[in-house]
This record gives C-alpha cells, sequence and structure tokens, in this order.
C-alpha cells in the first residue's frame, strides 16, 4: 500500500509526488488519461519555478525542449523586464507544459498508473480510500491535484467561491498556411490587445484571440478557422492565412479558490484549489510551488516527525499567495476588455508601470522572486535542494537529534533552508528553536519521535 495517492498526472500532481518521493515515500499517481498529452495548456516557467526545478536538478532535462529565455514577463501585455532581478535565471522559460510533465515523470520510481479516473472518495481517521479505473486504492493521505474541474473537490463537496467569468477567450494550436516575414519565428511578449501567436515545436504555432467576436459567442460555441483567421487578422494584419487548426477552446475569466487546502486527509493543490484567467504564465508556477510547499510538510507528517500545525502551515502559506494571483489576474482581465473605457485604464496603468520601482515591484510578484511566507527570511538564491529531502544546514553544525532530517553543508552564512528552498534561519541564536518549529522534536537514540 502506497503511503500516499496523488489524483492528477499534470505538473504539479507529478512534482509533489517525486517530492515526497525524495523524501522515501512510496506514492502512487492516479491519472485519467490513457496516455501522456502532447497538448500543453501552459508555456512559460517563470523564474522562481525555474530555480525550483534547477535546484532539484530537474532542469537539464527539461531545457533541451525550451523554445525561448524571454527576460521579461508581462501584465496584461505591458512588458516586465526580470533582467536586475536577484536570481540566476532573469528570464521566463517559454516552454510547453508537457515537456515539464515527462521530465519529471521520468524521475519517479513508481509508474503513473494511467486510466485511473477518479470515481469515488471516501476517508476515515486512518486514512483514504479513492475509487480509479474500477479499483480502489488506499493510503494514508490523498493529494488532488487534478485541475481546474477536479473530480476529488466535487465528491467532497468542497466549497469553491469566487467569480464566473466575464471576458471571453479563444486558445488554439495551429499550422499557418502562410505568414508575413519574420512573424512568430520567435517567442515575443505579446504585442497586441486583441491576440497573440507563438511558434511551437513541429510547425506548430499557440494562439489566443480575445477580441469583440469572443465576447459576442457563446462559451459553447465551435471555434470556427474562420473565427481564428479574422481574429488572426485583426491582431497582426493581413498576410496570415490559417491552415490546419489541431485543437481549439474557449476560456474565461473565472476565478475561484478554496477555502481551505486541506479536508481531512485530503490535500488540494495547483488548479485543484485554485482557477484564473491563464495570463502572464501565473497557474503553472502557482501549482509547481504548491508542490514544493506541500510536498516536505506531507513528508514529515506521515514520517512522524511533523511538529504541531506543520502540515496546516501549507493552506497558510499558500493561499494567500494564490488569492493575490487571483487579484492581480482580474485586474489584467479588464485591462484586456475591448471597451474605451478599457483601453483608457490600460493607458494610465502603462504610464505607471513605466516608473521604474513600480515596474520592479510588479516584476518580484510576476516572476514569484519576491514571494515569501511569515516566519522566513525569504529563499535561499544559492542552495541546491538535498536529494532526499531533507532540509539544508550551511555553516553550523546540526543539534544532537536532527541529523536525519539535515543536511549539513560547509562554507558560506550560516543558514537554515526550508527543503522548498525558504530561509528558516540565518545565522545567530535560535537554531534550535527554528529546527523546533519546522522539523519537529529530535530523534532520540536513533528513532525517530513521533508528534
Amino acid at each position: 500500500m502506497p503511503d500516499i495517492l496523488v489524483a492528477g498526472g499534470g505538473p504539479t500532481g507529478l512534482l509533489t509526488a517525486y517530492e515526497l518521493e525524495r523524501a522515501g515515500l512510496d506514492v502512487l499517481v492516479l491519472e485519467r488519461d490513457a496516455r501522456p498529452t502532447a497538448q500543453s495548456k501552459a508555456l512559460a516557467v517563470q523564474p522562481r519555478s525555474v530555480e525550483v526545478l534547477a535546484d532539484r536538478g530537474l532542469l537539464e532535462a527539461i531545457e533541451p525542449y525550451a523554445e525561448a529565455r524571454v527576460p521579461a514577463g508581462h501584465f496584461s501585455g505591458v512588458p516586465i523586464d526580470y533582467t536586475d532581478l536577484p536570481t540566476r535565471f532573469p528570464y521566463q522559460l517559454g516552454i510547453e507544459q508537457a515537456h515539464i510533465a515527462a521530465a519529471i515523470e521520468a524521475r519517479l520510481r513508481t509508474p503513473v498508473l494511467r486510466g485511473a479516473a477518479v470515481t469515488a472518495v471516501s476517508q476515515d481517521g486512518e486514512g483514504v480510500t479513492v475509487t480509479a479505473g474500477g479499483r480502489d486504492h488506499r493510503a494514508g493521505w490523498l493529494v488532488a491535484a487534478d485541475g481546474g474541474h477536479s473530480t476529488v473537490r466535487t465528491l467532497l463537496g468542497a466549497a469553491f467561491p469566487g467569480t464566473s467569468a466575464r471576458v471571453s477567450l479563444v486558445v488554439a494550436d495551429l499550422r499557418l498556411a502562410g505568414e508575413p516575414a519574420g512573424l512568430a519565428d520567435e517567442w515575443q511578449l505579446p504585442s497586441s490587445t486583441s491576440g497573440f501567436l507563438l511558434p511551437l515545436s513541429g510547425g506548430r504555432h499557440r494562439v489566443i484571440i480575445f477580441g469583440e467576436e469572443q465576447q459576442r459567442l457563446g462559451r459553447d460555441a465551435p471555434v470556427t478557422a474562420g473565427e481564428l483567421q479574422r481574429g488572426l487578422t485583426a491582431a497582426h494584419g493581413p498576410g496570415i492565412e490559417v491552415g490546419e487548426v489541431l485543437w481549439a477552446s474557449r476560456f474565461g475569466d473565472a476565478a475561484r479558490q478554496l477555502q481551505r487546502y486541506r479536508h481531512g486527509r485530503v490535500l488540494f493543490a495547483g488548479d485543484a484549489a485554485h482557477v484564473h484567467l491563464p495570463v502572464g504564465g501565473q497557474g503553472l508556477n502557482l501549482g509547481l510551488q504548491d508542490a514544493v510547499n506541500l510536498g516536505w510538510k506531507l513528508a514529515a507528517q506521515v514520517r512522524g516527525h511533523a511538529p504541531s500545525g506543520l502540515l496546516d502551515s501549507y493552506h497558510d502559506e499558500r493561499h494567500p499567495i494564490a488569492a493575490r494571483v487571483l487579484l492581480s489576474t482580474r485586474a489584467q482581465a479588464v485591462l484586456g476588455v475591448p471597451d474605451p473605457d478599457a483601453s483608457a485604464v490600460r493607458e494610465i496603468v502603462t504610464g505607471l508601470l513605466a516608473v521604474p520601482e513600480a515596474r520592479h515591484a510588479v516584476a518580484l510578484e510576476l516572476s514569484g522572486i519576491g514571494i515569501t511566507y511569515p516566519e522566513v527570511s525569504g529563499r535561499a538564491v544559492d542552495v541546491p535542494a538535498a536529494l532526499d529531502g531533507r532540509a539544508v544546514l550551511i555553516g553550523a553544525p546540526a543539534p544532537e537529534g536532527w541529523t536525519d532530517r539535515v543536511e549539513v553543508r560547509d562554507g558560506g552564512d550560516p543558514r537554515l533552508v526550508r527543503p522548498d528552498g525558504y530561509v528558516a534561519w540565518a545565522g545567530g541564536p535560535g537554531l534550535e528553536t527554528a529546527l523546533h518549529r519546522w522539523f519537529g522534536p529530535p530523534s532520540l537514540n536513533g528513532h525517530k519521535a513521533v508528534a
């Protein structure tokens, strides 16, 4: 029997499983689809997520598939420079989500169980039973990372309040039959408020259209080649010609978030916990950061040395971050509305974001570099994660009883770095207090104490 079940084989679920396996746990990922999808909803990995992937040795496997390293983000199409951010990776990585998922899945010890759609969930004081693919699976805990239409969330009746979609957009992957010279030959930030085009591998292009026609059509109206043609012509001028449409869908700016990320022995992560307009590549990165925040805390809970409140700190730390992203994406949706008043607001906001201090503040937020939590002093920019999921203690000896949870490294400023890369102690008094706060009581006689 696995220690933990993970529902959902996207990047969030897979990285959560990887974090748990690094901590020595047995994990089974349940995925609805029978085979890995080549379709990628997300295309951007922001700087903080690039740091996380690099620290775990995953970036090397992912980078060969990157289409671009874009030294900027954008706020509803307004460029936000990243080049002066305090990071080794002052750019967003343009890459299809499917490549990220494949690289993480290749590192898992236990293969993903595919064709395993979740149909029932029950829990008791000892664990969780999940019916998936016609079979019952039992574990101590369940991580629900099964997307914006989460089956687990529905089965548990978890409240998912927020705002319904008011703006409609179209996304599609297609092949062009003709294009003006130089158009979409390389990745660029959006230059139009009505649509943009990005090159993908294999001669494909990603298209997002959000003009007046999209606002008139119903959510269930089929996306036609003609609609895509009109949208691209409006955004990029004549000379562009739509060829084969590979897939297309409509989406909106609905913004919803679970009131609590923990429901007994079920924890939610990624789009299962929060949905929003996917502007600026925020959704994928929220999910990856959820995974690395949750993984080590849940592992400590399973292994019996989590201090009181550690697992609930996952909600306490991550819920406000997602709430801020929902606020930001709602604002960006308003700026993109094809309306004269929205255009006036956009002109004012564009001017404000030209102020260096304002631009830098937004860059820190969009990139994830500025994200921090209470009781920590920021992230460690130059400390690779321990291979076994332990914390890292630099420049100080580990007090007796914590060596099973802390990897000691020589050199550098004294720091205690949590497994998710945030600094829990930075020299001076208080090391044992920080160890107790985040890693529980010390082990006794070589055995882990049970909290």
